[in-house]
Formats: C-alpha cells, structure tokens, sequence
C-alpha cells in the first residue's frame, strides 16, 4: 500500500513535469526579439550582426531595431519576420539563410562536399594500398633488381663519401 505522503510526492512531481512540458514552448517576446535581431545582419556595410552594430553614427540599425520590434509586437511568426526584412533589405541582411527552397542548397552544399571528399580519399587510399601489395607480392619495389646483394652492394657505393 502507497502511503498518503508518497501519493503527494508523485502528485507534485507530475505536476512540476506538467509545468515543465507547458512552459517549455512559452517565449517572450524580449527573448524572440533578442534571437531575431541575431539571426540579421545590419545593412550599414559595417558586417556586424543588428543588435551588435556599434559603430557610431550608424544610419540603418535604430531604424531596423524598430522595425524588428514592429515585427515582433505585430504576432507574425518569425519565419514572415525574416521574410519581411529580407523583402525590404535583400537576402543579405540575413545572417544566415532560411530553411528552406532555394535556400536548403547553402545547407547541403557543404555536408555534400564533405562526404565527397572523404569517400574519395578512402577510394584513393585503397588503390594506392592495392598497387603497394601487388608489388610487395613480386618481392620487390617496381623497377628494383630482384637481387638484394646486388641492391645493398650499389646502396654502398651511392652513400659512400
């Protein structure tokens, strides 16, 4: 029998859980603000990230932080948010591209070359390895004397001073 105190304790414990599970997918908006304005680039030509442009004087990122807190009071999701700003600004103010169409190539490119490259060197170093041991098989490097006292003897006089 399951005293009353351990019934109590898997009772709150399923309720932190449930708690956990609910706020899990609660975000503010300050936060969604703050991940959205690092996903662009300010479009000053400074190449630093919106909320991180520093330079003084600055014409475009008072501008485009407002406009991203527009966006984000304004309830659209943030995949339209980015879309918006890369209407407006052009693809380049993205940091880095959106999933998705087009786009999806600037994520497999990489991955793709990758792999590549790495099952070509595994193919050039098994054919070299194949063309080693068929010549360790013959008893002799290609274009070696099969002699080996005859090799040994012009080693001698190749290294002699």
């Amino acid at each position: 029998m399951l005293s009353r105190m351990t019934i109590l304790r898997w009772g709150q414990a399923a309720a932190m859980c449930l708690l956990a599970v609910v706020m899990l997918g609660a975000v503010d908006s300050e936060s969604r603000f703050g991940r959205l304005g690092h996903e662009m680039v300010c479009v000053c030509s400074c190449g630093q990230i919106l909320l991180e442009c520093n330079h003084v004087g600055c014409p475009d990122s008072d501008r485009m932080i407002g406009e991203l807190r527009q966006q984000v009071s304004s309830g659209g999701g943030d995949t339209a948010i980015l879309n918006w700003f890369s209407a407006k600004y052009g693809p380049t103010v993205l940091a880095a591209p959106i999933r998705g169409g087009f786009d999806n190539a600037a994520w497999i490119t990489p991955m793709v070359v990758f792999l590549l490259a790495t099952v070509g060197t595994g193919v050039l170093i098994t054919m070299w390895k194949k063309r080693t041991t068929s010549r360790a098989v013959a008893g002799f490097p290609a274009g070696m004397p099969a002699d080996n006292d005859s090799l040994r003897e012009r080693i001698r006089r190749e290294t002699e001073y």
